[in-house]
């Protein structure tokens, strides 16, 4: 049977396309873009893999539960979630719960927050910058001698907590709840990446650092991630993240990155909204209204219009050219596999005027080529 279709909440992101190089809570970020009219793409870089070890996750939490810790250090939401999971699956979750209850928890960012609301415990302090070194300069102040300090652990590795807290007098008991494995299918990584490096991409959504910086990493072996950072620079593709550790990796290598205001899935989505939907993308003022791009097409006056990819090479070109002129030539080696003619340009030219039913939009320089009709000071 098949699901119901959900209403769209708006058409912000109508003609988008989004690659979501997201391995968790996937198709709830996908279901959020879609019900603005997005057609998304799935491209995780990494994946999850849960547990990485039971039977010492298991172990360590049985010592916990028969010696509480003083202090409990949270460094993800997801791992967090994931260790009271495994801990319900083997009948300890009321006893790490009442073992918890006591202690101090600290939480590197909100979603390592919202995951300890969600268990019904209460975060005693959080790291404003999302870092593990503010988190342990912030213990260290306090003291950790002599105390009992458990470590939740992300799912890169080891962050420098364990041997910090423990050579300043810490009884550390560690804890990693999952690892970064492969991605699902490399080869749509592969595609997401040269997409996004040939303008077929309007967005590309990160929620993990390392996630991210696997991706860019695939972007470097395609040999693109210098057009990467120019269309992101140029405003032609957004790059968004979560938070600000998310963002990190794409900053390295000189990438704009828009970054959610709250840490959460919620939070990115609507910066992507706003983005599209409130003006935010590139524009230009024409007779015709305010002219937008998409990938899929165009957005003009307020209206999305469908484009094919030639009619989009079409408009790019023009666009980029802010209305100047771009002969006939340059609009013949812009359009997708055309013929090697001027008959060509002439057509596709055609064909996009009369899909946006602005015909004034697009004009003729005679002898020279054509031109958008833009208002003169007033492009964005």
């Amino acid at each position: 049977m098949t699901a119901p279709t959900r209403p769209l909440l708006s058409a912000a992101l109508d003609g988008c396309a989004v690659v979501i190089a997201v391995d968790r809570r996937s198709s709830e970020l996908t279901a959020a873009l879609e019900r603005h009219g997005a057609r998304v793409q799935r491209a995780p870089a990494l994946t999850i893999v849960p547990h990485i070890d039971d039977d010492a996750l298991l172990a360590a939490t049985a010592a916990l539960v028969a010696r509480p810790p003083d202090v409990v250090v949270v460094t993800t939401g997801v791992g967090f979630r994931g260790w009271m999971e495994a801990a319900e699956e083997s009948g300890m979750r009321d006893e790490l719960h009442a073992a918890l209850a006591t202690a101090q928890i600290v939480a590197r960012g909100p979603k390592a927050r919202g995951a300890i609301e969600q268990a019904g415990l209460a975060a005693d302090w959080v790291a404003e910058s999302e870092t593990s070194s503010e988190l342990g300069e912030f213990l260290l102040a306090e003291g950790v001698a002599g105390r009992r300090v458990a470590i939740q652990h992300h799912g890169s590795g080891a962050d420098g907590l364990d041997s910090l807290f423990a050579e300043a007098g810490a009884d550390v008991v560690s804890l990693t709840v999952y690892r970064w494995g492969p991605p699902p299918d490399p080869d749509v990584v592969v595609r997401s990446v040269v997409a996004a490096a040939q303008g077929e991409v309007d967005a590309v959504l990160f929620t993990s650092a390392p996630g991210a910086a696997e991706w860019l990493a695939e972007a470097d072996r395609q040999g693109v991630l210098d057009d990467l950072a120019r269309l992101s620079r140029s405003g032609r593709l957004l790059m968004a993240a979560v938070g600000p550790i998310t963002s990190a990796p794409l900053v390295d290598v000189g990438i704009e990155v828009l970054v959610a205001e709250r840490g959460r899935l919620g939070s990115l989505v609507r910066s992507v909204v706003t983005h599209f939907g409130g003006g935010r993308a590139p524009s230009l003022a024409t007779v015709a209204g305010r002219l937008e791009l998409r990938s899929g097409g165009v957005v003009l006056d307020g209206r999305h219009v469908a484009l094919s990819r030639t009619g989009v090479g079409v408009m790019r070109a023009l666009f980029d050219a802010r209305g100047g002129v771009v002969t006939r030539q340059e609009l013949q080696a812009s359009l997708a596999r055309s013929a090697d003619s001027a008959h060509a340009v002439e057509v596709a030219v055609a064909r996009v005027r009369e899909a946006l039913g602005a015909p004034q939009l697009i004009r003729t320089v005679v002898k020279r080529g054509y031109r958008l009709d833009v208002v003169e000071d007033a492009s964005g």
